[in-house]
């Protein structure tokens, strides 16, 4: 996978803010200071140059084991764009000992994970597995280091697999041409951050396999990689193992090749417009140079970025969505890279709204910053929010491990770890104004304007696309590696000893008004996580009123009867907390995590939110406006919309038929009156719980509990009747055409089982082999023998009243009908073709290790808890669920499978460009329904 800056995270979050007279605002609790643990790490220098950061953490039965290489995508050779990227993927093939796709086996088989990313400056490869499995991963890390296999069937199917990468997270996203290739294209002129890190088709047709050959030997070297470990091991043996495996790499003679292209300074201002098919909502950034992330600089950009765009109380979100209502999201970015970095401000236009709007805004904004300082509050309110943001991060071994790595590939000095929250702490008000007016001028910033291409006029300059360079590939005279036959090849190294998890153990009470408290300590570092669940969610939504419970809950941290929605962003980002509210389908929360010693602060503002929200008037409209403009761009994802379609068609006839989050036909229904009436309906104590997990005693949670809810008072009225889903839909096949999606979402779904039902972990078990993992069946089918899809999946969703079963993936429009068919064929053959022995043990240790990961975090912990509240489910199953998964047959999957997998039960939603799909549709989807994505009604069980 690419690793995008924080600005390709930019979702369309469409919540809103009001306010409420002076006179009723609550004052904020003085916020007590956060502090970040030090990561306590040593280091070491082999001496064939690679570096060794290692931090043992006595408290996990886990280790994290990770391999940074100082290579990135300012490194692809010319004419192969994407090609650091694309090398990641060929990292996960074989070795001389080691057969194609073992590090999966490695790892994911037994109950652990791994992934990659590969950024500008750096590819990273990380695993986390039980620590009894640290010595087979250094050596196999050392393997593909030192003995890569890269043959032409493995290339050109990783190869395709990447394409779909690109079509999905580029051509199939509205706005994923405008962050991953028009943005850094249009702001730099020289350096190769230019070229998109994902790469493109042409230039990922051109490579070869002597491309890949040439790639690793040149930067594939001990010299140029930092290994990381963190965890569960004992130090000396660590070290000897180390020096078994890696100090016998040798470093080539030849010197590294490194970027010197340096960008030239900006000598003036520009503004560049690009064009795409399906932007629903018009777009815009501004960029300007910025300094490498180790500049003296970096920490005060750092600090008014988030000054910026850092919450609901910074300064874009309060001028641009909140005051104005010009956006529908605001956002900024400091890109510290290793070498120039960049620093941007952008808006997702509000519907109807234009980018001159936007972008006369955002320079208004950043104007403000060069010509006065922020306010007191201002800066310790962002710096609160980092620090407590590096605490979360570090919450995870593998967390800890990144900060690690980050420092020293990007600042070249892993120290800076430890240092970073020191260096925000001492920047100044003045210090933020200085780097404002230093690299923030108007006089040397570039505009990125990003239209649909339907805005394109005739006298509109051509865009200016450069042909790919056309270079040719050069024969690899190097060695050649390939896979040594079985009985030469040398074996893992023998497990160790494994280490036993502790489990949290909950503790419960009910309070005297009905709400059920749960607390268990989870975590060692300074983190609290408060959930506090509704059982009510989309099921219970009027006739009609479809994203009720959806707009209501948005609406509970939009003021209350003594808050403006304002101060409960900036009482809460003063406390470092993360403070939110959602509804699902048949459940809503509101959700706090924050440091310990700001709980008490932090849990009053939870409560009042959930116990008195105000529904002002204006903040119903401004949360309706952009829940229609999150439509808008849902409505141009295929994956999106094949979300959306298929609650209609699975659950037609019944509550549980409708778009979770409303339709753009309902959503304008919606009145004060109803959101209330679901309030009131619903949020009462005794149809909710309370689940505080992390550093926290039961009697501390249990004291602050009765502090904060006690006074919430239980209704004399009983509770409504609870929706049933007793209709059921016959099975149907449903194409939605999107003119020129860039790719096609494909789902097969059907009912599933509720949560109570006995073949529970049968399911889970079923589902996991099917389609849960990287080794699953659906995944090994259609990504790794074919190349059609970047990953391909399955989920079972089992609830109070009537759950769901889902197979879906991402594919190319002209591949619809065979992956079609692959995923049906793969469901059937569950049944017919029962699970081995060791594919079994494989998938069971990946829904083991997946739950000993979760109950290791504060939030995690709180979730799992609190999804057993909901479906009433003994709190026993904590100690109990790795029993029940380990219990589960094959003759219990293979029922399982012959029943909820049947492809004879289920529907086909396809959502892509239709005209692309071939002849063999019709034969793939049988008496298809085709819908124009311009006539699709998803309040009609018939979409129509």
């Amino acid at each position: 996978m690419t690793r995008p800056a924080k600005a390709l995270f930019v979702a369309l979050a469409l919540s809103t803010t009001a306010l409420v007279p002076a006179a009723a605002l609550a004052k904020a609790a003085a916020p007590a200071a956060v502090s970040v643990p030090a990561i306590p790490y040593k280091s070491r220098t082999l001496p064939n140059g690679m570096k060794v950061f290692y931090a043992v953490d006595r408290t996990t039965p886990n280790v994290t084991v990770q391999v940074w290489y100082s290579v990135g995508s300012k490194d692809d050779p010319n004419g192969r764009s994407g090609f650091a990227h694309m090398f990641e993927h060929l990292m996960f093939k074989a070795t001389k000992d080691l057969p194609s796709e073992s590090i999966d086996r490695m790892t994911e088989d037994v109950g652990g994970f791994n992934n990659a990313f590969t950024a500008d400056d750096m590819t990273a490869y990380y695993e986390v597995i039980p620590s009894n499995h640290l010595e087979r991963m250094l050596w196999a890390e050392a393997s593909r280091l030192g003995s890569l296999v890269v043959d032409e069937a493995s290339f050109k199917s990783e190869r395709d697999v990447v394409k779909e990468e690109l079509r999905q997270r580029v051509l199939a996203d509205p706005y994923g041409r405008f962050f991953r290739l028009e943005i850094p294209k249009a702001s730099y002129t020289t350096h190769p951050y230019k070229r998109p890190g994902i790469g493109s088709i042409a230039e990922l047709d051109a490579a070869t396999v002597d491309d890949v050959l040439a790639f690793h030997e040149t930067y594939y070297r001990p010299d140029n990689a930092a290994l990381i470990v963190v965890g569960n091991f004992d130090e000396a043996q660590f070290n000897g193992w180390v020096d078994k495996y890696f100090a016998p790499l040798k470093t080539p003679s030849k010197p590294l090749p490194r970027v010197t292209v340096k960008e030239p300074a900006r000598a003036g201002s520009k503004t560049v417009t690009a064009y795409a098919p399906n932007v629903p909502l018009p777009a815009l950034a501004i960029t300007w140079q910025a300094p490498e992330a180790a500049s003296k600089d970096t920490a005060a950009l750092s600090v008014l970025d988030a000054i910026l765009s850092g919450g609901k109380s910074s300064r874009l979100y309060n001028s641009l969505v909140y005051e104005q209502q010009i956006a529908a999201q605001a956002f900024s970015n400091n890109d510290g890279n290793a070498q120039p970095g960049l620093f941007m401000v952008g808006a997702i236009m509000a519907d109807g709204k234009t980018v001159e709007e936007g972008q006369k805004a955002l320079l208004t904004q950043v104007a403000r910053l060069r010509d006065a300082p922020p306010t007191a509050a201002e800066l310790a309110e962002a710096k609160t929010e980092m620090v407590a943001g590096a605490v979360r991060e570090r919450e995870t071994i593998d967390g800890r491990a990144m900060a690690l790595g980050q420092a020293y590939v990007l600042e070249g000095d892993v120290a800076k770890a430890n240092t970073v929250v020191a260096d925000l702490e001492a920047v100044t008000a003045a210090d933020v104004q200085r780097v404002a007016r230093t690299y923030l001028g108007e006089d040397r910033m570039v505009v990125i304007r990003y239209l649909d291409e339907s805005r394109k006029t005739a006298d509109a300059p051509a865009a200016a696309e450069a042909p790919p360079p056309v270079v040719a590939s050069t024969k690899f005279a190097g060695k050649v590696w390939t896979l040594d036959p079985e009985d030469r090849r040398a074996k893992p190294p023998a497990l160790g000893a494994p280490v036993t998890p502790v489990l949290p153990k909950p503790s419960e009470t009910t309070l005297p008004n009905g709400l059920r408290v749960i607390v268990a300590r989870s975590s060692q570092l300074p983190l609290v996580s408060a959930q506090l669940n509704v059982l009510a969610g989309a099921a219970t939504d009027p006739d009609g009123k479809a994203g009720a419970a959806s707009m209501m809950a948005e609406l509970l941290t939009e003021g209350t009867a003594t808050r403006s929605a304002t101060q409960i962003a900036s009482q809460t980002e003063a406390l470092g907390a993360n403070l939110s509210a959602g509804s699902g389908v048949e459940a809503s929360s509101v959700t706090l995590n924050v440091m310990p010693q700001n709980l008490k602060a932090s849990l009053a503002i939870m409560a009042d939110v959930a116990l008195h929200p105000a529904f002002a008037q204006e903040e119903i409209d401004r949360v309706r406006d952009q829940s229609l403009d999150g439509l808008k761009v849902a409505m141009k994802r295929p994956g999106a919309v094949a979300g959306l379609v298929s609650a209609p068609v699975l659950y037609a006839g019944t509550p549980y038929g409708r778009p979770a989050n409303g339709t753009p036909e309902s959503l304008p229904k919606l009145t004060r009156d109803d959101l209330a009436a679901v309030h009131k309906a619903w949020w009462r104590p005794d149809n909710a719980v309370l689940v505080i997990t992390g550093d926290i005693s039961p009697d501390q949670g249990f004291a602050l509990a009765r502090e904060a809810f006690g006074g919430w008072a239980k209704p004399a009225t009983p509770l409504p009747a609870a929706p049933k889903a007793d209709a059921i839909a016959a099975p149907r096949n449903v194409v939605v055409d999107i003119p020129s999606a860039g790719q096609a979402a494909v789902i097969v779904t059907r009912r599933g089982i509720k949560r109570d039902d006995s073949r529970y972990y049968a399911g889970m078990v079923a589902t996991t082999t099917l389609g849960i993992g990287f080794s699953s069946r659906l995944n090994q089918e259609i990504r790794i023998k074919r190349g059609l899809a970047y990953g391909a999946g399955a989920g079972l969703t089992p609830r109070r009243v009537v759950g769901g079963f889902t197979a879906t993936t991402q594919t190319k429009n002209e591949s619809v009908p065979e992956v079609a068919t692959l995923i049906r064929e793969e469901m059937k053959g569950m049944a017919t073709r029962p699970a081995t022995s060791a594919e079994l043990a494989a998938r069971k240790s990946v829904l083991i290790g997946d739950f000993g990961r979760d109950i290791g975090t504060a939030d995690g912990l709180a979730g799992i808890l609190g999804g057993l509240a909901t479906y009433r489910i003994d709190l026993g199953e904590l100690q109990a669920y790795t029993g029940k998964v380990e219990a589960v047959t094959a003759q219990d999957i293979t029922a399982f499978s012959a029943d909820i997998f049947d492809p004879s039960k289920a529907s086909t939603i396809v959502v892509g460009d239709a005209k692309l799909f071939g002849a063999k549709a019709a034969e793939a989807l049988p008496n298809a329904e085709t819908i124009k994505i311009d006539d699709l009604k998803l309040d009609s069980p018939t979409l129509k």
